[in-house]
């Protein structure tokens, strides 16, 4: 267990398993200038700390998050065109280190999960929300566009159907954001939902799944050419020969657990 040293967030780490939790229940999570500074730093504690093996996203109460702060929205609206580029910077920073986090991520969603925080789920590697979850992309009924989560919005969505729900910023639910593929599961037990995706994640090489992620993101243009084959090829090979590799297929070969599982289970693996 971590001490919390934030304002807006809390956060835990036991067996492994790290969680950043959105706690400004009063004002829906919704959040500002400070609280995306904490998640960032957050965030970034967790990348760097070797008994950390994934990361879970959730929040406090009713709701996951409302988005954007309405009085951090209204200091955006007097701020000049540097100050703003400023501002947003920072949630593109958040964005960023989210989605290029080494290690797995689950969001976990209940309630509703406005604007921003949509992008937030999209950059996790899972998603599992309650069946009442609900979802909305609202930014143009305020005259403003999700510019910074557009990429990872439109990257899970795909361009078609982020063109209807960025232009009709109309409420969807948990079942449409399935089909979608904003989230991969709908279950009212969140706790219980994400359990057998923790134990399937806690099986796997740690390298192995930092290597997975870094594979997809090369491969987000669906461009198939002569670089991508050299990349993929480069890639099988230096895993096959790094020292996780070959334990991997040696334990295989020789009916064990591999190195990375026996530590995990072992309490004095951790320290």
């Amino acid at each position: 267990m971590l001490s919390n040293p934030y304002k807006f967030i809390e956060c835990r780490l036991e067996q492994g398993v790290a969680e950043l939790i959105l706690n400004r229940v009063d004002v829906h999570n919704a959040f500002d200038e400070v609280m995306i500074s904490e998640m960032i730093q957050a965030i970034e504690s967790f990348a760097s700390n070797n008994q950390c093996n994934m990361l879970i996203l959730r929040a406090n109460g009713k709701n996951f998050s409302a988005g954007a702060d309405l009085n951090w929205m209204r200091k955006q609206a007097q701020m000049d065109f540097e100050q703003n580029l400023t501002d947003a910077h920072e949630l593109a920073k958040l964005m960023h280190v989210l989605d290029k986090f080494p290690k797995p991520t689950i969001a976990l969603v209940q309630g509703a999960a406005f604007g921003g925080a949509l992008g937030l789920i999209c950059c996790c590697d899972i998603a599992i929300a309650t069946t009442r979850a609900s979802f909305c992309l609202s930014e143009v009924k305020l005259g403003l566009i999700p510019a910074v989560i557009s990429p990872y919005v439109v990257r899970a969505m795909g361009n078609r159907q982020s063109r209807r729900f960025m232009l009709t910023a109309e409420r969807f639910s948990a079942d449409v954001a399935l089909t979608h593929q904003v989230i991969h599961a709908i279950n009212d037990d969140l706790d219980a939902a994400a359990a057998p995706f923790i134990a399937a994640l806690n099986a796997n090489s740690p390298q192995g799944m930092a290597w997975a992620k870094n594979l997809v993101a090369y491969l987000e243009n669906g461009v198939i050419d002569h670089e991508t084959l050299n990349f993929t090829s480069e890639q099988i090979a230096r895993i096959r020969v790094s020292d996780e590799g070959q334990e991997g297929l040696n334990a295989f070969f020789e009916k064990r657990p591999p190195a990375w599982q026996t530590a995990k289970s072992d309490p004095q693996g951790a320290q």
